[in-house]
């Protein structure tokens, strides 16, 4: 099937970025930019890290306040030479275009997304179905539902528009059902338990970051990477990764999955000693067990690389934090009347706000409502400073590839009625 090309993006990316950095895009002339790949000169180390700090501070509570400009700034750059920095917003969505199914929360802070192009969300799902079931066999036959249930396909496409190819596409596609998978199998769904999860994640994590050991025991770990459908499909997708990585993206993916895992132990850990933890605990934990490998990819899907230097820095670790945080809230809160549902005792922000603030379950969820807005609010004046500071175009359409990946992950919990309905709190 030919490559469906690229859909309309969207972001949230605040308007602040477009006062101060748009200039910096405008005069990008001469860039040499080649499809799927962006060679940009960078400031060195020692320009953008002391520099950057004092600028983000100063600049992030201008960034919540509306700007006409912002347009300019998320349709990307103009000029000689910059064709390789654009992001595919052909043209602007309908004002009135809205998602088909689901309700959004009410009180929430979001964005609307168009519905993300159909053709490339076909292709992927019948690419990554192909995967699933016969390179990796994830899943026995009955599981077939729930597989087609997650709408993996029109999650992706949501979050990546400006995804290089649908081969880029998949990259984001593979891993995300390999994290799924670790996650049910391994944590929840599907035989998942805090005893012994350790060992497991361990065995799991080097089909990410594999042993270097002698020749006797090197066949015997490889070897155990079939072993299971977690493994199988970590290998895999990870493999895939590396064929359209650059290596420090590739290592920036296998740190930051290395959170992941750290922060699936402390919630198991809890659930072994039957733990509520205080609300900052929670959160504590939650900025590991998280979403944050997702949009720290966003770059390898959409054919270039942000420097290593930039990607580094303290300013964009925070937003990239920041980014993950909120993102995982909403899956607290959409997924709330799902996990009450299951069978044992599942944490999320609001359980925990009403049992260690003691108040009810409706208080509870509106004030988780209110820390992920919140977030939100910080998340966009924290990115939005940071591309004042460094408008830098591989930094800036990094930024706007991470808010655009929030806003399809929220799009993706909305819409998705398989899994999720609201509680009855208004």
């Amino acid at each position: 099937m030919p490559d469906p090309g690229l859909s309309p993006l969207q972001s949230s990316l605040p308007a602040a970025a477009a006062r101060f950095g748009a200039h910096a895009l405008i005069d990008a002339t001469g860039v040499e930019a080649a499809a799927g790949a962006v060679d940009v000169s960078v400031p060195d180390a020692s320009q953008t890290g002391d520099l950057i700090a004092p600028y983000v501070r100063e600049g992030a509570a201008a960034a919540r306040q509306p700007s006409p400009a912002l347009d300019r700034i998320l349709r990307g750059p103009t000029g000689l030479g910059t064709s390789g920095l654009y992001l595919g917003l052909r043209e602007e969505p309908p004002a009135s275009e809205a998602p088909l199914e689901g309700k959004p929360i009410p009180g929430l802070y979001y964005h609307p997304v168009p519905e993300p192009d159909p053709a490339r969300v076909e292709e992927v799902c019948r690419r990554i179905k192909d995967w699933a079931v016969d390179e990796v066999e994830l899943y026995p036959e009955e599981w077939e539902g729930q597989f087609d249930g997650f709408s993996v396909g029109r999650y992706m496409v949501a979050c990546h528009p400006d995804a290089a190819t649908v081969d880029h596409l998949m990259i984001a596609t593979r891993l995300m059902v390999a994290e799924n998978a670790v996650d049910d199998y391994y944590c929840e769904d599907h035989g998942g338990s805090p005893i012994g999860l350790g060992g497991r994640l361990l065995l799991a994590h080097t089909a990410l970051d594999p042993l270097h050991a002698t020749k006797e025991y090197q066949p015997q770990w490889a070897q155990s990477l079939h072993a299971d459908a977690p493994r199988r499909a970590y290998r895999s997708a990870m493999e895939y990764l590396v064929q359209h990585a650059t290596p420090s993206q590739a290592d920036r993916f296998r740190h930051d999955m290395a959170r992941l895992h750290l922060g699936y132990l402390a919630e198991a850990a809890w659930a072994e000693t039957d733990h509520t933890p205080e609300v900052w605990e929670y959160l504590v934990m939650r900025q590991f067990n998280n979403f944050r490998p997702c949009p720290t990819i966003t770059d390898t899907v959409g054919g270039y690389e942000l420097p290593t230097d930039l990607h580094a820095q303290p300013a964009m670790q925070r937003v990239l934090a920041l980014a993950g945080n909120a993102s995982t809230i909403v899956n607290d809160l959409y997924s709330y009347t799902k996990e009450l549902a299951a069978p044992g005792r599942h944490l999320n922000l609001p359980v925990v706000i009403a049992e260690r603030e003691g108040i009810a379950d409706r208080e509870a969820y509106l004030k988780a409502v209110e820390v992920h807005n919140d977030l939100m609010h910080d998340f966009e004046a924290e990115a939005a400073a940071l591309a004042a500071a460094c408008p830098v175009p591989s930094v800036l359409r990094f930024l706007r590839g991470v808010a655009v990946w929030v806003d399809g992950n929220h799009y993706w919990h909305q819409t998705n009625t398989y899994r999720y309905s609201l509680p009855d709190f208004w």
